[in-house]
C-alpha cells in the first residue's frame, strides 16, 4: 500500500464529502467536486477523517496514493481554493481580460486570446501580474500552464511569461572580439 494512502484526510467542519457509486463529491464554501474512483479503490469516512482502502479489484497500489491526492486536493480547494500567480517580463507585455477571455500582447504581431474556462476567476493587476484562482487545482494549473506556453522566459534577456517566484537562469550572450 502507498504510504501517502495510510494517512487519513481530515475534514474541515464546512465541508461535505459524500460518497456514492464510484464517485467521491467534495461541497464547500468555495465550489464543488466531482472525483471518479478507479477500479480497486474504496473511500470511508469516519467522522472528520477520510481513508481510502483496498479492495480485491486492485491491480495498481499507485492508485491509492492517486486518488488520496486528488481527494486532498478537493478538500483543500473547496475549502480554501487554489491561487497561481504569473507575471509578464518585456517592453510591451501586458494582459487586459476582454470578456471571458484573457488578451496578452506578447511581442507577437497579433493578440493571444486564452479562453477561461469555468470555475476560475482571472484577475489582473497593473497589467503585467496575472492571478488565476478556482477551487480545482488541476484546472487553475492548466490555464496557468497554457498562458504560460505562449511565450515562455527565454534564457538570454529573461523575456516571456514566468511565474511569479520562478527562477530563470539567463545565458551569457555574445562578446565582441577586441
Amino acid at each position: 500500500m502507498s504510504r501517502l494512502a495510510k494517512k487519513a484526510i481530515i475534514r474541515p467542519k464546512n465541508v461535505e464529502v459524500k460518497v456514492n457509486a464510484g464517485t467521491v463529491s467534495a461541497k464547500g464554501p468555495k465550489g464543488h467536486i466531482d472525483i471518479e474512483l478507479l477500479p480497486g479503490v474504496d473511500v470511508a469516512i469516519e467522522g472528520d477523517q477520510i481513508w481510502v482502502k483496498e479492495n480485491d479489484a486492485l491491480k495498481e497500489y499507485a492508485y491509492l496514493g492517486l486518488i488520496r491526492a486528488r481527494l486532498a486536493n478537493a478538500v483543500t480547494g473547496v475549502e480554501k481554493g487554489f491561487e497561481k500567480r504569473l507575471t509578464l517580463i518585456g517592453v510591451g507585455f501586458k494582459a487586459q481580460m476582454k470578456g471571458n477571455q484573457i488578451e496578452l500582447a506578447l511581442g507577437y504581431s497579433h493578440p493571444c486570446l486564452v479562453p477561461v474556462p469555468q470555475g476560475i476567476q482571472i484577475a489582473i493587476e497593473k497589467g503585467t501580474s496575472i492571478i488565476i484562482s478556482g477551487h480545482d487545482k488541476q484546472a487553475v494549473g492548466q490555464v496557468a500552464a497554457t498562458i504560460r506556453s505562449l511565450r515562455p522566459p527565454e534564457p538570454y534577456k529573461g523575456k516571456g511569461v514566468r511565474y511569479e517566484n520562478e527562477f530563470v537562469r539567463k545565458k551569457a550572450g555574445k562578446t565582441a572580439k577586441k
